[in-house]
């Protein structure tokens, strides 16, 4: 196996470690992952190709350990795995990663029927660069927030967003919006740290749904991924 495409895989989730503990579903299909994260603002599915990984499912408490203990291997690594840990090994060295029992993950509730999305936002380069430079430099901004005028499409997301005088960053985005938004925001980290994941992906768009949801899908050389921002009051 490639290390490189496990490793895009689990980079995919755990978002610059804002997500730790999952369950790792291997089949002949290729490998998925669903995940929520500890305020329970965001979840996701990220699946991926690679049909090297043997089959099971591994319960991964500490992800940032594991991705520690990967990087002292070369770039082709074999996987095994037992009934308590996945073994990863190069030419020379071996790595033995400890599983956690299925009980102790989070489970990840079903999102069985999504709202109506009324607006759809474009995700491209440019605004992902925006977006990232923004949120570094507000870096206190916790949220940000989308609004969008139905009759001109004229949406913006703005960090620092406040009804006083504050320190913010407005972007106007290409956008389509079936009706006025109102304001509604999510958290700014999350979508910060899934567009630096999925960089390099295809375009893709955001929708949001003024009952308090927005969702973003990517596919990029063998992954897929899907995150469901919930709003933050």
């Amino acid at each position: 196996m490639k290390k490189s495409s496990f490793e895009g895989f689990v980079s995919r989730y755990n978002l610059g470690g804002e997500v730790e503990s999952v369950k790792v579903v291997s089949t002949d299909e290729g490998l998925s992952v669903r995940f929520i994260s500890d305020d329970k603002t965001l979840l996701g599915v990220v699946e991926s190709e690679d049909k090297t990984f043997p089959n099971g499912e591994f319960g991964i408490y500490t992800t940032s350990q594991l991705k520690g203990l990967l990087g002292v291997l070369d770039a082709s690594v074999d996987v095994k795995s037992n009934e308590s840990s996945l073994v990863f090994s190069d030419t020379k060295t071996s790595v033995n990663y400890v599983l956690a029992e299925l009980s102790v993950i989070p489970a990840v509730p079903e999102l069985k029927q999504l709202p109506n999305f009324n607006a759809t936002i474009t995700l491209d380069e440019a605004f992902i660069g925006t977006f990232i430079k923004s949120k570094g430099a507000l870096s206190d901004s916790d949220t940000f927030t989308f609004t969008c005028s139905g009759e001109s499409n004229a949406g913006k997301i703005v960090l620092g967003y406040s009804k006083i005088n504050s320190n913010r960053i407005s972007i106007n985005v290409d956008c389509v919006c079936e009706s006025d938004v109102q304001p509604i925001s999510f958290s700014a980290k999350y979508l910060k740290e899934i567009l630096n994941a999925n960089r390099g992906a295809k375009a893709s768009s955001m929708k949001v749904s003024s009952q308090g949801l927005a969702s973003v899908s990517f596919e990029h050389e063998g992954y897929k991924s899907s995150y469901y921002l919930v709003e933050v009051k």
